[in-house]
This record gives C-alpha cells, structure tokens and sequence, in this order.
C-alpha cells in the first residue's frame, strides 16, 4: 500500500493563492469595471467633501494633470482594441500592438498626488474615415467628459503638458469652465508667440524673486488673440507667462556651477503680480506630479507595465486595482497618524508591516470590532 503524503504548508498556500487568482480573474473578466471606478471615486469625493485638500488648492481651484503613458507592448494581438505601430528595421520590421492609457490624478504642492481616473485608447475608438487610431488627444475628449459627469460643480484648474497646447483642448476646457495652465514650448503656436514678444516689448510686465534657493524672473502678457477654427473664424484670449531661473550647485568635483532654465505656459486667465507664483510654482510646475506617479506605479511594487490578464477587461480591472491601492497607499503615507511610520519603514515596510499585522494572532479580534465601530479620523498633513 502506497501512503499519500500531505502536502506542505507552502503547497496549501500556493493552492489557496492560485484558487484567489482564478476567482479573481474570473470576476475581473465578467464584471462591469464601473463599479471599481465609482468605489475609487468616491473615496476620493469623500475626501473632497470633507475638506481634507482646502490647504493645497490654487486659487480655490482643485488642480488635476492629465497625461498619458504606454502600459504594455508585445507581438501579439491577444484583443482587438491593441493599439499597432511597426517597429525594427526593414527586414525586422514588424508589428507591435500595445496599450495606452490617459490618466487624470490630483496633484498638490506638498507632493500629495491622488490617482483618479483611467481612459483606455483603443484602436476602433480611432477616426476609421481617415484610417487613423485613437490618440490621445481623442481619449482627452472622452476622459473631460467623464471627469465632468463625476465632479459636476467642482471647481477644477487644468494641469497640461504641451501636447495639449492646441485651439480644440483649450476652447474645450473653457466650454467646461476649467482654467488651465499648460506647457507653451518654443516650438508652438507660433503666433501665439510672436505677439508675444511684440506686445511685451510695448509694455513690459513682471516681477522677480526668490523662490528657495532659485532666482525667479516672471514675464507675462495678457489677452493675446488666438484664432481657432475653419478661416481663423473663432478667436479665443489667451495669456503667457514666462519664468527664467537661476540657482547654483555643487557638482561632482566640489565646484559651485550656475544652472538656468525657462519654463512657459499658457493661462486661460489674466495673470498679475499677485496671482503669477501659485499659478506657476505651486500648479503648473506640479505637473510633474503624474509622471512621478507613473513611476511609482512602474518601477516601486505596483507593476503599472504587467497586464496580469491577456483579456482586455481584466487588465483593465487589474490596472483600476492597482491605481485604487496607489490611492490608499497615497492618502496613508500622508496622514498624520501614520507620518512617522512611512518615514521610519518605507512605503514598501510600512505596508509589509500593516499586511503582517492584519494577518499575525497578536490583534485581539474583540478589541478591533470595538475601535472599528468608534468613529475615527485621518487628518492629512
């Protein structure tokens, strides 16, 4: 007689584990992903209406970055909605089919930066008239339209990237009532520029300061006149700012080096003295938040470029997952009960810590049902 060995208590767990993951994909794969979305979103519109963010405003105005980024690429065309490209060199060429996302996330001058919403390019979203596939400035279209739909009346500034520097985004945002900043690169809107210069010879406008331990200058002018549409028909005002920097540094060999840069963008709104500072270094130049973001989400435990499901609404389930868990992780590491904790462990520790906790026997299950029925509040910093 052959005796059955059991298995050990590492099998049991794999198997436990390997069951979790089917039933998840199963469900990920069947369900409508809008229910992920509204949970991630009410969280946050929680947050909104408690006032947790008032500190971090500009101008009373919430300011949110959109921008996109490329989640995965392959060789396979495992969905239909892949995006293709060709790729390599004449007898390596080929096509790559991959996936785009345009994300929209909350990003405040301390750092604090709260994922919000998810639009998928995908390629029969495209313009099939013209033979050309989705695009980022399309899927712009779509995600103002939902952002609008969840946050009605909120009071939203724009933070964009150049891209964007164009007649249809800007005349969009402002038939949405949304004031925006966005990146004015020396390469575009060339008449946008050339009045500038022109009208800022006329009459000069701007102011200097020190911002840390850089040198700002300012210069700006408003009410340029930007024409939009078919013939230049439609005529839209638009103000520029430009601010020149200077700071010094210790480079490798102990050597004090003077570093510059210019930045520009455009302001749907008049700017001034008073109003030039938070506009630019507390909001526009935050921009940046989303593309830090990404690569947390890319390169710190979130596995942002790994689609955990070849089928197109699971991986878009796993990805709404992993931006909801960036959110928690976000709102925790911010707040002060928790502050000292992240900062002495990590993120990485502090949630290995929390996990362990939960899972360990040292949690008196009678105590906890107690605390969690009390009313509690995280304060963010």
């Amino acid at each position: 007689m052959v005796g059955v060995l059991e298995p050990s208590g590492h099998a049991r767990r794999q198997c436990l584990v390997d069951a979790l993951v089917d039933t998840l994909f199963r469900l990920l794969r069947d369900i409508d992903l809008a229910h992920l979305e509204q949970a991630h979103l009410e969280l946050v519109k929680r947050r909104i209406r408690g006032k947790s963010f008032r500190r971090y405003l500009i101008h009373h105005g919430y300011p949110i970055a959109i921008d996109g980024s490329q989640k995965l690429a392959g060789d396979p065309l495992w969905a239909e909605e892949l995006l293709q490209r060709t790729v390599g060199k004449e007898e390596t060429r080929h096509l790559q089919y991959f996936v785009y996302v345009l994300e929209a996330s909350l990003v405040f001058h301390n750092g604090l930066v709260i994922p919000l919403l998810s639009e998928f390019l995908e390629h029969a979203l495209g313009d099939t008239e013209a033979q050309k596939q989705d695009c980022e400035l399309r899927g712009f279209v779509r995600l103002s339209d939902r952002l609008k739909i969840w946050f009605p009346r909120l009071p939203i500034r724009l933070l964009l990237d150049g891209l964007y520097a164009n007649g249809p985004v800007m005349q969009r945002c402002r038939d949405l009532h949304w004031p925006f900043m966005i990146v004015l690169k020396d390469q575009d809107l060339f008449t946008v520029w050339q009045e500038f210069h022109t009208l800022h010879a006329r009459k000069p406008q701007g102011f200097q300061q020190n911002w840390g331990k850089r040198q700002q200058h300012f210069i700006w002018v408003n009410d340029l006149d930007y024409a939009l549409g078919p013939n230049g028909r439609h005529r839209l005002p638009l103000h520029v700012v430009v601010c020149e920097e200077i700071w010094e540094r210790v480079d490798e060999r102990a050597r004090t080096v003077t570093e510059t840069s210019l930045h520009a963008w455009l302001s749907s709104q008049p700017l001034s003295r008073e109003k030039v500072h938070a506009r630019c270094n507390l909001g526009a130049r935050y921009r940046w938040g989303i593309e830090a973001g990404f690569l947390v989400e890319k390169r710190q435990g979130y596995h942002y470029e790994h689609a955990f499901a070849l089928d197109w609404n699971a991986m878009r389930g796993y990805h709404l997952l992993m931006r909801l868990a960036h959110g928690f992780n976000t709102l925790a590491r911010f707040t002060r009960q928790l502050r000292s904790l992240y900062q002495e462990l990590g993120v990485r520790g502090a949630i290995r810590f929390i996990r362990s906790s939960c899972a360990a026997p040292w949690l008196d299950p009678a105590r906890m049902r107690v605390l969690l029925a009390e009313p509690f509040l995280l304060q963010l910093e």
